[in-house]
């Protein structure tokens, strides 16, 4: 790589072609005189062929200044245009979103331009963010997880549990167990699930696991059993015969947005909230 010109090695050759001498080129590249002749010395050294012929009228181009002229005005051109070229492809080119897929139906169709969908686990998503081939990724886990150096989580909303009853399912009993002996169907979107349980069978439920938002509605639909899930997905779920109340278990759960830097307008924190149904943080 150090035999290869330099943009100023061609940029002067250029302009001696242009301006017929070392002493005008340099002006015009405000170096002087005896630096632009040192310049143009090395670089016909390192061709291995003498580009000018000077004198004290000029420096005229010999047949391989001549070319080396043409080839580098055409290099240049491509050069200034560059850094434009480099910042349209990044504005034209579709951001890469990651989910889990529980949230996707509800995410994607809430965005205002074409992505490229990835669906995946939390933890992996914000990895491939941190090392760059993700843009951005809406996870529910960057409160309870180690986030790598460099990422920036960006609250957008908060939500909690809800119930969801199919259609003829009785609601939640009163008194201090109201799902005594009854089978729940239960996802959730952080890392509580031993935890929900727990708090599930403790109210006298017998808790089923589902892997998926909408592995709990066909359950619950399936079996005539209650479901309980993520408020903003049982209503995305729920049908005009279904009923949706709040959980008897309590917790707020958290969907942050993670990029490498702020996020794109396009993935407005508020505007999200809004469109998701979450409840915006309060600020401190």
């Amino acid at each position: 790589m150090g035999s290869l010109p330099q943009v100023e090695d061609l940029r002067l050759v250029t302009a001696i072609v242009r301006l017929g001498s070392v002493g005008a080129a340099a002006r015009e590249l405000l170096i002087s005189q005896p630096s632009a002749s040192q310049r143009l010395a090395a670089l016909e050294r390192r061709v291995g062929e003498r580009l000018f012929d000077r004198d004290p009228t000029g420096a005229r181009p010999t047949g391989a200044g001549r070319e080396m002229a043409e080839r580098a005005a055409h290099i240049l051109q491509h050069l200034s245009t560059l850094v434009d070229q480099t910042r349209a492809a990044a504005r034209d080119r579709p951001l890469t979103v990651g989910t889990f897929s529980s949230l996707a139906p509800l995410l994607f169709p809430a965005l205002d331009v074409p992505v490229n969908q990835i669906t995946d686990h939390g933890d992996r998503m914000i990895g491939w963010v941190a090392e760059g081939s993700l843009d951005a990724a809406v996870v529910a886990i960057a409160d309870q997880v180690a986030l790598p150096p460099g990422v920036i989580a960006t609250p957008v909303g908060r939500d909690s549990h809800a119930m969801l009853f199919p259609a003829g399912v009785p609601g939640p009993a009163g008194g201090r167990r109201p799902l005594r002996d009854r089978v729940v169907v239960a996802y959730t979107i952080d890392l509580s699930s031993d935890v929900l349980r727990a708090r599930l069978t403790a109210l006298g439920a017998q808790t089923r696991h589902a892997a998926t938002a909408e592995t709990a509605v066909r359950m619950a639909r399936a079996h005539a059993v209650p479901a309980l899930m993520p408020r903003c997905l049982a209503e995305m779920y729920a049908t005009a015969e279904e009923t949706v109340t709040a959980a008897p278990v309590r917790n707020v759960l958290r969907l942050t947005l993670i990029t490498l830097g702020p996020p794109p307008p396009t993935l407005n924190p508020t505007t999200l909230a809004g469109r998701l149904g979450l409840t915006r943080p309060v600020p401190a």
